[in-house]
């Protein structure tokens, strides 16, 4: 899933690391033949590619990154009580991660796109939100959740 350069960092070895708005880190080495980006070798380069995008092979396999901090969270819902939103396709906004904890029965948990999962949570569960994908929740008769939202935080 391509996601944008929001800054660089150095890590222990000198090696320049791209700061990605999901949260992820990424190396982006020059290392030629195999590897050409000469332009992360100089300040000049590197800002120059703020704001491209990079395929991040993490945000595809829903891992969740180190650098989140929780910012809000939904009131528990219910059956009944799931808003109409929650259970009809949608995403969070760029850099928004959430997680979906079931804390008693059970619920279906469809990601859409970029690829298709269904997930069955039953409680007690988590559930990871990607930013920007889409997702939709299907209670499976009687259940009790929240939503916990995440950002990157200030470092």
């Amino acid at each position: 899933m391509l996601r944008t350069i929001i800054d660089f960092r150095q890590d222990g070895q000198g090696d320049w690391v791209a700061v990605l708005d999901c949260g992820h880190r990424q190396h982006v080495r020059h290392r030629p033949p195999f590897i050409a980006r000469p332009w992360v070798e100089d300040a000049a380069g590197r800002e120059a590619h703020l704001g491209t995008r990079l395929d991040c092979p993490l945000c595809d396999r829903m891992e969740w990154p180190d650098a989140l901090a929780a910012y809000a969270r939904t009131p528990e819902f219910d059956q009944d009580t799931v808003p109409r939103g929650l259970v009809s396709s949608h995403t969070t906004k760029t850099g928004v991660w959430a997680r979906i904890h079931v804390l008693e029965g059970r619920m279906l948990y469809h990601v859409e796109a970029p690829v298709d999962r269904r997930m069955r949570l039953e409680a007690p569960a988590t559930g990871i939100v990607v930013p920007e994908v889409s997702h939709h929740v299907e209670p499976q008769g009687p259940v009790r959740f929240f939503v916990e939202f995440f950002g990157l935080a200030r470092d």
